[in-house]
Formats: structure tokens, sequence, C-alpha cells
């Protein structure tokens, strides 16, 4: 069991308290571990994408317009 320092208010939605409520018996856990590690899984994946804009700052960029015009030149669309 992880020790959590800081304490928030959580409003869910009353089927998605009771999913998470099955969810904590099913697994042996709490509703706030549960959240914590979503919570942590959501910010990992932030830093990903965070990660892959900074690798990919100094590529070309392409209009959204050039875009459309090529895939209808390719009869893409």
């Amino acid at each position: 069991m992880t020790t959590l320092n800081k304490r928030a208010t959580i409003y869910f939605d009353p089927e998605i308290h009771k999913v998470l409520k099955i969810k904590a018996a099913e697994t042996s856990r709490s509703i706030s571990e549960i959240v914590d590690d979503a919570i942590r899984l959501e910010l990992a994946e932030d830093e990903d994408d965070l990660r892959a804009f900074k690798e990919r700052a100094h590529e070309p960029s392409i209009s959204f317009e050039k875009v459309l015009a090529n895939l209808k030149k390719n009869g893409k669309i």
C-alpha cells in the first residue's frame, strides 16, 4: 500500500464511483490508490508527449491546407 501525503476531494459520477468501489474491493486496493495510479499514468503519457514534441521541434512544418491539397492531388480524398 502506498503512503499518500496529501488529501483532495474528488467528485465522481455515481456510476464511476460504483465501478471504482467494485474494482477497489476486487483488487484489495483503495479508491485513492487506483486514482493515484491512473493520474501517474496520465502524467507519464504527458511527459512522453512533451519529449516527442521536443525531439521533433526542428522538423519542417506543413500547413493543414497543404496536407489537404496533397491528399486531394493524390486522390486520397
